[in-house]
Parts: structure tokens; C-alpha cells; sequence
């Protein structure tokens, strides 16, 4: 690492946003509002979405934007909250891998904002304790409960290129997370392919086996997404929002106690669900996205394109944000 890289992780560390995310010309204090802040901040996030039920727990963003409205909108899985985004009821959000590549390829009006470092042991594909699914291969003929267009797709397409598999060889039931629970609890399919917290709640309520995490598969990378037209008019306010998402972290990282009970007081889930699920996430610290995490999410759109999921070849890159390009965008 360069001094120069390793002064920006410092300062996105400390909350100096812009400095930190290479912004031109723009540089604010941790804690000062931004010099344009929008009127209204509509954030969209899931459970999953810990550093987000940070700063909603905290108000931190109300502090943080004291001019702007700022709306907290949850939702169960990715897809539906980019499509949200997409018609114009949400300005900013997170969601895993695939839900930006099925929004890209429908030309939704979004870009990248920022990602979060990988966390493949996230999420999983499922089976119960006594099933006779012992390994991936096994899943030939089978029926996979899954969220369409979410992060446990792709890790069900990488899961069916392991065994060697074709995509026609089973059955994907697509159903969104709390629909696949009850379906996988009756038997009504083999296998369920979920994220965190589901993945944990579940784990610890029915005791299932793993045939397979992320590991080796998909690093399960989460990005966080702004409507275009959002990143454009309020530059600053998005480089605010990403330096908050980052002093979240740090605060998870230092006060894991205190985190799980913020965390359990939003969500309703048990103290036990979200000390599992937080202890299988690695330090989250929001950047934007690098040259690696982009290739990455190519190869996760190029997958989808192969199997003919999405409707046309999409370049991730052309929906990256780079915020010195904002004003000339």
C-alpha cells in the first residue's frame, strides 16, 4: 500500500469523507453536514444491512443531514428495494451482488455508490438434518427455494457449476425469504439458498445442514446504490453517506455487545440470531468500488448472461459513480 492509499483509509477511518474517497475539491469534517444536502433522504435496507441499522438505531443521519427528511424504508431482499429505487422511492440502499446486475440489465436509472469487502461465509444453501443431500451434485432433480435476482441466486448458479450440473437439471422455486422459509420448513423443496440473518434464525431454529457456503463460490460482496440522478445533484451528500456507513462499522467492530442489542431492538430477531450472524461478518468498512470489485461483479453478470437469466450482456463499469466525475456527469 502507498502513503497515499493508506492516508485515505485513515482519514475515510476517521470520517474525513471526501479526502478519503479521492472526491475533487470536496472536504468535510466528521460530523458536518454536507454543502448541499438534499431536502429529503430516503434510505432503503434490509435486516442484513447492519452498518445501515446502525445509524438508524443511532439517528446518526438525522444529525448528520439536520436540513434533509430523512425516511427509513425496509425491505425484504435486494430486488425489490432497487426497484423501488429504480421508480423513484428511494434515493440510497444496500443489496447484495445480483440485484444491481438484473436492475443494469433493465435499464434502471442507478449506479454503484460503494461496496463492502466480501463475506462469503454469509450466506449458504441449505438442507434439513436428515435429508439424503449430501453433496452439490445431489441437487439434480431437486427443487432450490430461492430469492430471484438476489445474492443466494448467483451463489445457486456457482453452486450448479461446481457439481458440473446444468441449469436445467433442477427445479429453482423462487420465493422471497420468508415464503422459502415456510416452504422449507413443510418439505415442500430440497434446499434453500439464503443469506444472513435468515441464514442464522434458521440455523439456530431448525438446525439444517450446509451442502455449501459462499466459500469458494461467491464472495458475496453487499454495494451500496444511489438513483443516478440522487449521486449527481448531491455529490457530497453520497460521500457523507458512505464516511457514516464507515464510522457504523467501526462502532459494530468496538461494541459488538452493544450492536447485537441495537441490532436485535430493530429487527425483533433473538440476541443469539444476530451474534451469529454479525460474527460471520468480517470488518465492513464502505469504500468505493475498486478495479478487483469490479471485475468481480462483471463475472457475476457475465454468469447470468451465460444461463440467459438476464435479457442482454451489461458493463458494470458504465454504472460506476466516481464522485470527480459527478458534476461533469
Amino acid at each position: 500500500m502507498t502513503r497515499l492509499d493508506s492516508r485515505r483509509r485513515r482519514l475515510l477511518q476517521l470520517g474525513a469523507a471526501a479526502g478519503a474517497l479521492g472526491v475533487a475539491g470536496v472536504v468535510h469534517a466528521a460530523g458536518a453536514a454536507p454543502a448541499q444536502s438534499p431536502s429529503q433522504l430516503r434510505i432503503g435496507f434490509q435486516k442484513s444491512a447492519v452498518n445501515l441499522v446502525i445509524l438508524k438505531q443511532q439517528g446518526a443521519l438525522e444529525k448528520r443531514f439536520p436540513a434533509s427528511k430523512v425516511s427509513w424504508i425496509e425491505f425484504p431482499a435486494g430486488p425489490q428495494l432497487l426497484e423501488a429505487l429504480a421508480v423513484g422511492s428511494l434515493d440510497f440502499g444496500l443489496t447484495g451482488d445480483s440485484p444491481p446486475v438484473f436492475a443494469q440489465a433493465a435499464g434502471k436509472e442507478l449506479v454503484y455508490v460503494g461496496a463492502e469487502p466480501p463475506k462469503p461465509l454469509s450466506s449458504a444453501i441449505l438442507v434439513k438434518a436428515d435429508s439424503p443431500l449430501r453433496a452439490l451434485a445431489d441437487l439434480k432433480g431437486r427443487k432450490v427455494a430461492l430469492q430471484k435476482g438476489s445474492s443466494a441466486h448467483y451463489l445457486t448458479v456457482r453452486a450448479i457449476d461446481k457439481a458440473a450440473l446444468q441449469w436445467s437439471e433442477f427445479t429453482p422455486i423462487y420465493l422471497a425469504p420468508a415464503d422459502a422459509r415456510a416452504a422449507f420448513e413443510k418439505g415442500a423443496v430440497d434446499a434453500w439458498a439464503i443469506w444472513d440473518p435468515y441464514y442464522a434464525a434458521t440455523e439456530l431454529d431448525l438446525k439444517p445442514r450446509s451442502l455449501t457456503s459462499g466459500s469458494g463460490l461467491s464472495n458475496n460482496n453487499s454495494f451500496y446504490l444511489a438513483a443516478r440522478s440522487f449521486a449527481q445533484t448531491y455529490p457530497d451528500a453520497v460521500v457523507a453517506l458512505l464516511a457514516e456507513l464507515t464510522r457504523a462499522d467501526a462502532y459494530v467492530q468496538s461494541n459488538r455487545k452493544e450492536s447485537a442489542q441495537l441490532i436485535a431492538d430493530f429487527s425483533g430477531l433473538s440476541l443469539a440470531t444476530v451474534h451469529l450472524f454479525i460474527s460471520r461478518r468480517p470488518s465492513a468498512p464502505t469504500a468505493l468500488l475498486t478495479p478487483a470489485i469490479v471485475a468481480d461483479q462483471q463475472r457475476v453478470a457475465d454468469a447470468f448472461v451465460r444461463l440467459g437469466l438476464i435479457p442482454k450482456p451489461v458493463n458494470v463499469a458504465d454504472i460506476v459513480w466516481h464522485p470527480s466525475k459527478a458534476n461533469a456527469t
